[in-house]
């Protein structure tokens, strides 16, 4: 091995190693690899800037510009509207089975996001039964279509980038559906096992509350107990922060102190008790924004506000709203309001203006959960030509020789005309990160083209394999995938194991695509881990699960998943 390779080979572990130390910002890491290869002349500005316009690379971008607008179209809140009626089991079929198909199509985040209140809302089934197979049944549906998740566009700009054809729109749907319809078997079978919540739980629970003790409180100078503060319904005093400093926990005899911020949690919908109180006002007050029409909201991924608190963020300013409360899972939220550091996944309450509605900048940092809706949703004929406009695009695709990219070129550029999609929205939600992720697997990739690691994996896998069947390492790729999957995020997963898996095909002398769409399937196969995918954080949060609740639940979903797959996959694409 040269020395070429041998620096290489590092690039590729410290990358690696790069993904597992800072999950939340894989395309930092990518960057940084990117630079790193140029810096070291193993690719050159051209491949970089052919990997930026390449055509599967594109077409994502493109896809997830259309979902700005198709996520905005009344077919989700038709869906939501239409699943719980009749019986347990019927109603649950066209849940899983609705939300399957529909993020074949759309974003599943978004799908998810959707229905998420709908079903803490039902009567009919408990929603600790529902939640969690919902965020099971939106992965699976991804699994569909190529445009179905991007896990499936990545492999795909990778596989384009390598001189192959690319797949069609149908070419992972009969597999993905034999396994839809296997794994959702045993998520009904099983849904009774998940934990039974109350309803109050699912909405209210763990939310942390503020309010100050102003300088003419008549609670000043009496305890806790004496002034009634202790045994509130469903409202619990958990801290005083007092001048700087935590009290906690707070006993019954501490005395109150004018500026002391009490932090209270429990239930959201009694926060207006606490008006009775004298002199006791909420943070929300502070902006004389308090209302009984509270509005729900989940920090984005990609929100502007992530990582910063409440004054940093111009929260007011920018959203013309003040936050009641806060509830973040997995993690117990202490101290000010206005001091935490911000989350995305982290919920919201809010008390919002008669602005709130009409800012341009909600859809971008929030999903709104329930009460007050963005006025940005589509009607009309608009409506209508999103939706049909998208699937006419692609039965173009699928049905004449016009490329999927080209449709979805045209497609765009009709919603913009229509009014659909505006530039502004476009120039505030780009996939930059995803863009970025992309172009730094696709870089890495021409890197261990470029220094010759990638034919050197070949030979050796040709004589470590030597007379053995392919269908071990088939195997070995998957498991190893699905691994990384749960310890980062799908889509790093599937760019870092591509260049290894297409060629350890070349060097075995057989198909690559069995091996690439071994790696498409496992990196969209999160059902063990909460963190492996953006709807097992939604859900998780939303509906106070256990880590324990994936392990439990998800691992006989894992195991028929995968079965199903490594079965199947040699079968339509044969070695």
């Amino acid at each position: 091995m040269t020395i070429e390779q041998w620096l290489m080979i590092a690039v590729f572990i410290a990358t690696f190693a790069g993904l597992l130390k800072y999950q939340q910002v894989p395309e930092r890491v990518f960057s940084i690899t990117v630079l790193v290869c140029l810096a070291l002349s193993f690719v050159s500005v051209d491949d970089i800037l052919a990997n930026a316009v390449n055509p599967g690379l594109v077409t994502l971008i493109l896809l997830v510009l259309c979902s700005f607008s198709f996520e905005r179209t009344s077919i989700l809140r038709r869906l939501s509207n239409s699943v719980f009626n009749g019986s347990k089991i019927k109603s649950m079929l066209r849940l899983f089975i609705g939300t399957a198909f529909a993020s074949a199509l759309m974003s599943n985040t978004a799908v998810v996001a959707t229905l998420i209140n709908s079903v803490k809302k039902n009567q009919l089934i408990n929603a600790g039964k529902l939640l969690l197979p919902l965020s099971y049944a939106a992965i699976l549906g991804g699994t569909l279509t190529l445009v179905g998740t991007s896990t499936n566009l990545i492999v795909n700009s990778l596989l384009l980038e390598q001189g192959a054809i690319g797949f069609s729109f149908f070419d992972f749907t009969a597999i993905g559906i034999v396994a839809l319809f296997f794994c959702l078997l045993v998520v009904v079978l099983r849904a009774r096992t998940l934990p039974n919540m109350a309803q109050g739980e699912l909405s209210t629970q763990d939310y942390l509350l503020e309010a100050e003790v102003a300088s003419d409180s008549k609670l000043i100078g009496k305890s806790i107990e004496e002034n009634g503060l202790r045994n509130l319904d469903a409202l619990f005093l958990v801290e005083i922060v007092r001048q700087g400093r935590l009290i906690s926990p707070v006993t019954p005899e501490e005395s109150l102190q004018v500026g002391d911020k009490l932090i209270f949690s429990g239930d959201i919908s009694k926060v207006l008790t606490l008006q009775q109180f004298d002199g006791l006002t909420l943070f929300a007050e502070q902006d004389d924004l308090l209302r009984d029409n509270l509005t729900e909201v989940l920090i984005k991924a990609d929100s502007a506000i992530a990582g910063k608190t409440l004054k940093k963020a111009g929260f007011r300013a920018r959203f013309d709203a003040a936050v009641v409360a806060v509830r973040r899972e997995g993690s117990a939220l202490s101290g000010k309001l206005g001091d935490i550091v911000l989350q995305s996944g982290d919920f919201l309450v809010l008390a919002v203006g008669q602005d709130f509605c009409s800012r341009t900048n909600l859809s971008k940092n929030f999903f709104i959960l329930s009460g007050h809706q963005a006025i940005n949703m589509l009607s009309g004929w608009r409506d209508h030509g999103t939706i049909w406009g998208f699937l006419l695009a692609i039965l173009v695709s699928v049905l004449t020789p016009i490329s999927l990219l080209s449709c979805l070129f045209i497609y765009v550029a009709a919603l913009i005309f229509s009014g659909a999609l505006t530039v502004n929205e476009i120039k505030r939600r780009f996939p930059l990160e995803i863009w970025m992720i992309v172009l730094g697997a696709l870089t890495l990739a021409s890197a261990v083209e470029n220094t010759g690691v990638a034919a050197m994996i070949a030979g050796s896998i040709e004589q470590l394999l030597n007379g053995s069947s392919p269908y071990l390492a088939f195997v070995a790729i998957f498991i190893l995938t699905l691994l990384l999957t749960e310890l980062i995020t799908n889509s790093a997963a599937a760019a870092l194991i591509f260049p290894i898996a297409y060629n350890i095909a070349l060097g075995l002398g057989v198909d690559p695509i069995p091996f690439v769409m071994a790696v498409a399937f496992a990196a969209s196969g999160s059902f063990i881990s909460p963190y492996g995918y953006q709807t097992n954080v939604m859900v998780y949060n939303a509906g106070n699960y256990q880590l324990t609740d994936f392990v439990r639940f998800g691992l006989p979903v894992s195991i028929i998943y995968s079965a199903t797959v490594l079965l199947m996959i040699p079968l339509v694409f044969p070695f």
